[in-house]
Order: structure tokens, then C-alpha cells, then sequence
């Protein structure tokens, strides 16, 4: 009896240690906690969706939910073979060149107004606590830290694994100036090294101002939070990038809702949008887009084009890993934006409104 009494002891003790590790991060506390309660959209100790989500169907989440999420497997869930990508230097861009990078699933270098911004990298294989879950596709892994040039503002719409990366984000600290995220998600910079002055935490409808006219606003997003088993402590938040010249809009993790009309109608439309519009399953339809309301969301943004967003790099849902874009550009067809579709790595040039992409995921 000693013998699996000690071992289930051994297999706790670790068990907990490991939950410890820094990669968790943190729950707010202290003065940011303070802040925190005072947000209209924090009640009774967690953060709110404005437009209430339904609860998640059973499936969607618990343990069954999370043992079938880490041990999914299909004969289309990932490429057959390599992902045909471009390895843009990032370096040696123009610096007066307003362009989008897609660096695969959601996260994007965005040069603006002379600026380099960052937007949720994870340069990591794999997008979850452990390595062999949600690993990313083959040849998809094609950006390191070491690849970044300086970066002037580092964006996190909110603290999922694949949005919020321990391992890229700590070995980006020497090159980056500003981190813009959403309420509470400091917390876990501050447990990773950050000093708190680089770190700017916002509330929905809050705007940053920054220096030679752009601005960062942090917008509304219809999702929710949480690295382990508390959800909801840190906020989930879409970006606008404002110039006197240009917007981009990048929803992060959304369902459909009224916001993005909202959002249009008060920015007067976007040069671009990237559009959460991957790893959808009914069982998360209030709070992922399938890719028919992501072509709804870009019409209400009144956008001049739009991109795939949450795709193409790791396989999170039970869909095949090509359906977001096939999908995609069949509700893009007769609308008033134009679809654009880079491989990862591919330059998006906003100057440009007749660059053409091809269908890179037929092949």
C-alpha cells in the first residue's frame, strides 16, 4: 500500500511545484487589484463581457473538455507537409513604410508611423503549458526573438497561452521599449522581470497617445482570460493603431457582437483588419468567429481589407486546419472590402491597395 500512496504523494508534490513555475504567471494583487475594481467592467472579482456570452456547452470546457482539447487528433487537423512561408528581414524594412507582417496565427509585426509594434507574438513550438500539446506546424516556426529589430510598443490583447507567451516575451525584454495590454495582464510582466514603467495597462475605450501621432487604443473584445483555473481576473481587449494617415484594427480573441459596428462607425473605417476567424467549434461560438461573421465584422468595421486572424499555425480546434481560409474567402466574395491572405512572413504594404495574395493554402 506504501508503494502508490507514495507515488500519488510524489505525483501531487510535483504536480504543484510545476503550477508554480513563473510561465503561470501571476493574479493581480495590491495596487493593481485597486485599479482593477474600480473598472465599470470588473464585478464581483472578474471582468465582464458587455454583451453577456451564453454559457460554453458541455464539451467546451471542464475535464473531458480539456483532455479531449490535449489529446485531439484528425487526419486534416494539420498540414500534410510544410507550410510555404517568407522570411521577410524585419530589419532592414523601410522605416517610412507602413506595412503589416503576419508572423501566423495571431500574432503580427506592424510598422506605423515610423514605429515598430508587436502584436501577441509566440515564437515557441508549441502554444500551451506543455510541450507536446498544440505544437505549431511544420515550417511555421520561422521567427525567433533574435529576428526583432528594437520594438517600440509590444501589444497583448489578453493572457491565453497563445497569445501570451512566457518564453517569447522574457527574451524580448531587451528590445522592447513599451508593453500596451489590457487591464491585470501586468501582473504577470511584473512577476517576469518587467519594470512597471514599461508596462501600460488599459481599460476598454482607454487611448494612449504617443509620440509623432499615433495612438493606441485599447478596444472592446467579446472573450474571456485566464492562464489556468481562474478566469475572467485579467482583461481581453482588440487594438486600434491610429495615424493621421492610417488605422488598423486587430480584434484578438472575439466573438460576434455589436462592437464592431460600434467600432466602425467611431473610427469612420480601417485601412485593415485582422479578424479572429480560426479554431471555432460550436461549443465556443460566443466567443470565437466562425469565419462567415468575421466577413460580417469586416463590413461593420468598415474596412478597406481584411485579413485571417487565429489561424494557420496551430491547430486548437476540431476543424481541418485549412477551413478558416477556404471559408474565409468564400463569404469574402461580392463584399465591400478586399481579402488579403499573406503567407507567413509575406509583407503587407498599406500604401498598396492592389497587392495581390494567392490562395497559398490550396497547395
Amino acid at each position: 500500500m506504501m508503494i502508490p500512496i507514495s507515488l500519488l504523494a510524489l505525483l501531487v508534490v510535483s504536480g504543484c511545484l510545476y503550477l508554480g513555475h513563473e510561465k503561470f504567471g501571476r493574479l493581480p494583487e495590491g495596487k493593481r487589484l485597486e485599479r482593477i475594481s474600480r473598472s465599470p467592467n470588473y464585478e464581483n472579482g472578474t471582468f465582464r463581457n458587455r454583451v453577456p456570452i451564453e454559457h460554453i456547452v458541455e464539451g467546451g470546457i471542464g475535464i473531458s473538455g480539456m483532455l479531449k482539447f490535449l489529446f485531439r487528433d484528425g487526419d486534416s487537423l494539420k498540414p500534410s507537409g510544410q507550410l510555404p512561408v517568407v522570411k521577410t528581414d524585419l530589419r532592414s524594412l523601410d522605416p517610412d513604410a507602413d506595412v503589416v507582417i503576419w508572423l501566423g496565427h495571431s500574432s503580427y509585426f506592424v510598422q506605423l508611423g515610423g514605429k515598430s509594434i508587436l502584436i501577441d507574438p509566440v515564437f515557441s513550438d508549441h502554444a500551451s503549458p506543455v510541450f507536446f500539446s498544440t505544437r505549431a506546424f511544420e515550417g511555421s516556426n520561422l521567427y525567433t526573438a533574435a529576428d526583432m529589430p528594437p520594438i517600440d510598443y509590444l501589444l497583448i490583447s489578453h493572457d491565453h497561452w497563445d497569445h501570451l507567451d512566457h518564453a517569447t516575451v522574457t527574451s524580448l525584454l531587451p528590445k522592447v521599449r513599451h508593453v500596451v495590454t489590457g487591464l491585470g495582464v501586468g501582473e504577470h510582466f511584473a512577476r517576469w522581470g518587467f519594470p512597471e514603467d514599461k508596462v501600460h495597462e488599459l481599460d476598454w475605450d482607454d487611448e494612449l497617445r504617443l509620440e509623432d501621432g499615433l495612438s493606441i487604443h485599447v478596444l472592446t473584445a467579446r472573450h474571456f482570460s485566464g492562464r489556468l483555473f481562474d478566469r475572467n481576473r485579467t482583461l481581453w481587449v482588440s487594438f486600434a493603431l491610429e495615424t493621421p494617415s492610417r488605422r488598423v484594427f486587430y480584434s484578438g480573441d472575439s466573438g460576434y457582437g455589436p462592437h464592431f459596428k460600434e467600432i466602425g462607425e467611431r473610427f469612420g473605417g480601417f485601412d485593415l483588419v485582422m479578424l479572429d476567424s480560426g479554431q471555432y467549434n460550436e461549443a465556443w461560438k460566443y466567443v470565437h468567429m466562425m469565419p462567415e461573421q468575421a466577413a460580417r465584422a469586416a463590413e461593420d468595421l468598415q474596412a478597406e481589407a481584411a485579413m485571417p486572424s487565429h489561424a494557420g499555425r496551430f491547430s486548437i480546434a476540431y476543424h481541418a486546419w485549412d477551413d478558416p481560409f477556404q471559408r474565409f474567402a468564400k463569404a469574402s466574395e461580392g463584399r465591400s472590402y478586399r481579402l488579403v491572405t499573406p503567407r507567413i512572413g509575406e509583407t503587407v504594404d498599406l500604401e498598396n491597395r492592389r497587392q495581390a495574395f494567392a490562395n497559398w493554402w490550396e497547395r
